[in-house]
């Protein structure tokens, strides 16, 4: 399930003129055709609006702020390319009049040995540092590619490419993002305690709703509306429901309505849901499934009211355009200090597993009773390479901070219930120091993909929120 938004970068195209300026019309015309072979649409100044459509004199700078800031809302960076030396302060300039507050990407094209006459000498490498030290005195943020001078058409630079559209689809997606919070903290999860004003001042807002609203307008909802008809067929056509109650399903179905319903009407994008044990108690079933299919569709869901779960979640899932998971860091797996087993009850998206059926909760069955448990979504994690991200809300500094790293699920046997997967990470018991050292939750975000540098980067350097790579 890939990302299907088609991004959008302004381009500047940098040039000083008393380097080779026709470089800078090669620069242009190489840096669009890269990204078009991207799938990415660009916007730049066109020929006819500037010196080969560069970027050099204050005029022009403004003239390019000006075309990006009638494009901002489709804006998802800014790509500055020095084909020479560049002007520094019309790049600068540009980006501060355009005020976008979007991810910037400076790259150098590098030099060939073979052309280091006047005529052909780019000095690239020495204008890109001219460049950065500019931004920094503006206050641009801005990110690098991994090689100091990269030749737009290479494959190096295709990979600094994609992970900047990573970043940026991070950094866009968190913009005004609004989280809903169903239900209060279950009494017994103090570690999913978050603060909602730090969560405000880095502009994401929390929109509440009482579960007491969720079970009202279930109880006045008809077995035969159409809307519970066809989330009946959904969840059917999702998992094999084999030996499910009728009308736990039809509970179930109710359940998804008036959450997809509330979640419109907020204009709410992810959730996180109150389950212990209110909803078994007064319901009679578990949400699992139905947060399960919201996950999978990129509607990120996450268990016990943990919004900065659900938040570290969306982030995996803005990076990858895939399915991410809440997870406990649970067991250890035998003697192997670098593998552990990540569980739960569960939740998880139909994308994380080998097979999937809806069963009961075992656990909150022993307290509750199994006919009201039903609606998990049970199964083994399938392997491969992934993702994970644990971002909250530090609010004895009055900080949000993080930590993200790469590792991946195992096919090693495992005989246990809910859903459940073996994870090998190398130095795995430097990491869990860490976790513990720092107090950071029992839950951790996961996502099938290779995207922890791009979320450091973007929670680091855009957002403000530091964040530890686990290497």
């Amino acid at each position: 399930m890939a990302n299907e938004k088609k991004m959008t970068m302004g381009v500047i195209v940098g040039n000083r003129g008393f380097f080779p300026d026709h470089l800078a019309k090669s620069g242009r015309e190489e840096i669009l055709a890269v990204l078009a072979k991207a799938g990415i649409n660009a916007i730049a100044l066109g020929v006819e609006e500037s010196k080969y459509g560069a970027v050099e004199t204050h005029q022009e700078a403004k003239r390019c702020a000006e075309l990006f800031r009638k494009h901002d809302k489709e804006i998802d960076g800014v790509i500055v390319t020095l084909p020479n030396f560049g002007d520094e302060r019309a790049i600068a300039d540009t980006l501060r009049l355009a005020r976008l507050g979007v991810p910037v990407l400076v790259q150098a094209t590098p030099d060939a040995t073979s052309k280091m006459t006047i005529s052909h000498r780019r000095d690239s490498f020495c204008g890109k540092m001219s460049a950065c030290n500019n931004l920094k005195q503006y206050g641009i943020p801005y990110s690098l590619t991994r090689l100091h001078t990269v030749a737009p058409d290479s494959p190096e630079f295709a990979k600094d490419l994609e992970h900047f559209a990573q970043v940026c689809r991070v950094v866009r997606g968190l913009k005004n993002l609004r989280i809903g919070a169903i239900g209060a903290r279950p009494a017994a999860f103090n570690t999913v305690r978050y603060s909602e004003k730090l969560m405000e001042a880095s502009g994401v807002s929390i929109e509440t709703l009482d579960l007491s609203e969720v079970l009202g307008r279930i109880g006045r909802m008809k077995d035969s509306d159409e809307a519970v008809a066809l989330k009946l067929a959904a969840i059917k056509k999702y998992v094999s429901t084999s030996g499910v109650p009728d009308q736990a399903l039809i509970k179930m179905a109710k359940l998804g309505v008036v959450t997809e319903q509330w979640m419109k009407q907020a204009d709410v994008a992810v959730s996180a849901v109150q389950c212990w044990t209110s909803l078994e108690e007064n319901l009679g079933i578990v949400p699992c499934t139905i947060m399960s299919m919201m996950s999978d569709n990129l509607l990120s869901s996450a268990c016990e009211v943990d919004v900065c779960g659900v938040l570290s979640m969306h982030m995996l899932a803005l990076a990858s355009g895939t399915p991410s998971a809440l997870l406990d860091w649970n067991n250890n797996y035998g003697t192997d200090p670098n593998k552990a087993v990540c569980f739960h009850c569960s939740n998880l998206p139909k994308h994380f597993f080998r097979e999937v059926r809806m069963d009961f909760q075992e656990i909150i069955a022993g307290t509750v009773g199994k006919e009201n448990t039903y609606g998990t979504a049970v199964g083994k994690v399938k392997s491969g390479g992934m993702s994970y991200a644990r971002f909250s809300t530090i609010d004895r500094e009055g900080v949000i901070r993080g930590y993200v790293g790469e590792g991946k699920f195992t096919d090693d046997a495992l005989e246990t219930f809910g859903g459940a997967g073996v994870v090998e990470i190398p130095e795995m018991q430097k990491l869990l120091r860490y976790i513990c050292e720092n107090g950071y939750e029992h839950h951790v975000a996961a996502n099938f993909s290779s995207v922890a540098c791009a979320l450091q980067e973007a929670a680091n350097t855009y957002l403000g929120w530091k964040t530890y790579l686990h290497a």
